[in-house]
């Protein structure tokens, strides 16, 4: 019994004991703390005056003066190729195909016979028509010489007239038939398709073959209508055709007075020519539209240009009792293109524009211009 008491003893004394540490080790750590922060303090406070001593709050900046330049926006829009003198030729009358006297790839030129119908029945109308009309003139002829005479009477030779010129008109109908089954190119070009054979029937409705002038060309493109009070007719545009590598400058022919009400755009039409037959029909080109065009605009670099709730800003660098700070200047933009913003309102000439280091200023801050390599 006297073991057990002597053991719960020591382990009273032994936890008394781990206490009294722990609160001597917990008063010893808030010391230490409180000692911390004043350090801290002291520190922070000399890292001030020294950085007010040595200028090391004063920012370094790159700067460029503003200079009016030339500044041009253009937009670039799709079109396609089309060809005024891309025909299907068709007969003017029906008939079978006894003879095709081109093939796909020729050059043929307006009038050039590009195959015949079969004409046998006209033909020997118009040998029966014939003898009639012979025998016609004949009896003209010797009525009109009695008639001259005072010989027989005028109503034969009215009749004999009457039926020469008749047959006559005949004649020259069935020839004209007879001409109509030639089927010819109407116009100078290349035989781009051949639709029939010979042997099949052919008619008015039936297309024969298509013939194609690639020496005249225009594009047709669908310009969105935001653009319209910029886009005039006779004025210049880039062209270039991307699968051949084509560049040409062409001036815009027609500009069309109606906005299409599903795609909201309307159309602009560039006649081109096409001498070396490399610009096909339904080929895709591009045309570059100038929409803006400003020879003393103001222009800076999209990038500098930030935003807060007043608006749109930049830095600009102000010198003051010789000593350079950062000025916040707010702006009005206009047309944004290839990374460069027209200003419209905000800066003028002369104004110092800070390029490098916009984003550790704040408006006020003094600054220290560093100059590059060359220089400036």
């Amino acid at each position: 019994m006297k073991k057990i008491l002597s053991i719960i003893l020591i382990a009273i004394l032994a936890s008394c004991s781990a206490t009294n540490d722990k609160k001597a080790k917990e008063q010893q750590l808030a010391e230490y703390k409180q000692e911390l922060s004043q350090l801290k303090k002291k520190i922070s406070k000399l890292e001030k005056e020294l950085a007010v001593e040595s200028g090391a709050n004063v920012v370094n900046v790159y700067v460029e003066p503003i200079s009016p330049t030339e500044f041009k926006h253009f937009v670039d829009v799709s079109g396609n190729v089309n060809a005024d003198k891309n025909i299907v030729v068709s007969p003017e009358t029906g008939g079978n195909i006894v003879s095709i006297n081109v093939k796909e790839g020729d050059k043929v030129k307006k009038g050039q016979i590009l195959g015949r119908l079969n004409t046998e029945m006209i033909e020997r109308t118009i040998s029966e028509v014939q003898i009639n009309y012979n025998l016609a003139v004949t009896t003209y002829d010797r009525r009109k010489k009695l008639w001259d005479q005072q010989i027989g009477s005028e109503m034969e030779y009215l009749q004999a007239k009457s039926q020469k010129e008749s047959l006559e008109q005949k004649l020259e109908s069935l020839k004209a038939q007879l001409d109509m089954a030639l089927i010819k190119a109407p116009i100078n070009g290349v035989v781009d398709d051949l639709f029939q054979k010979v042997g099949e029937m052919a008619g008015p409705q039936i297309p024969f073959a298509r013939i194609v002038n690639l020496e005249d060309l225009y594009i047709n493109a669908d310009v969105s209508e935001m653009y319209l009070p910029q886009v005039h007719k006779g004025e210049e545009v880039d062209i270039s055709f991307p699968v051949i590598g084509k560049k040409i400058r062409k001036t815009i022919y027609r500009v069309s007075n109606v906005i299409d009400p599903s795609s909201r755009t309307f159309r602009v039409r560039v006649n081109i020519t096409n001498e070396d037959n490399e610009i096909k029909p339904n080929m895709m080109a591009v045309l570059k539209l100038l929409i803006y065009s400003n020879d003393s605009a103001i222009v800076v670099p999209s990038i500098l240009i930030k935003k807060d709730f007043t608006g749109e800003f930049l830095f600009i660098a102000e010198k003051q009792d010789n000593k350079w700070y950062a000025r916040k200047r707010y702006l009005v933009t206009g047309i944004k293109n290839n990374n460069q913003t027209v200003v419209l309102e905000g800066l003028k000439p002369g104004d110092m524009l800070i390029t490098k280091g916009y984003a550790q200023v704040v408006d006020g801050a003094e600054i220290n211009i560093k100059k590059d390599k060359s220089g400036n």
